[in-house]
């Protein structure tokens, strides 16, 4: 899985955002608040470019006090939210 082309984070009024820019988000006329966690798994996301829930999982168990189970099962919660979304691929 990897972030689609186009959308990136940003910060509006205070809040951490999922936008779209360019011509591959056109038609995305959202913006997807996020938490401080669900930005830290987004950018990790990007920095990892290949990515998937084990290893998302894996990495925020590193970073954050939370067992492999809990972070497992909130970061397949947020990919397919994003994959919903047409964010991720």
């Amino acid at each position: 899985m990897k972030r689609k082309e186009g959308f990136v984070l940003r910060t509006v009024c205070g809040e951490k955002v999922i936008v779209g820019e360019g011509l591959g988000a056109i038609n995305f006329g959202k913006l997807v608040s996020l938490n401080d966690t669900a930005a830290w798994i987004w950018e990790k996301a990007g920095e990892l470019g290949d990515f998937d829930a084990e290893t998302l999982a894996a990495a925020l168990c590193e970073a954050y006090e939370v067992d492999m189970d809990t972070a497992r099962a909130d970061v397949e919660k947020l990919l397919a939210q994003w994959q919903e979304l047409g964010i991720v691929e």
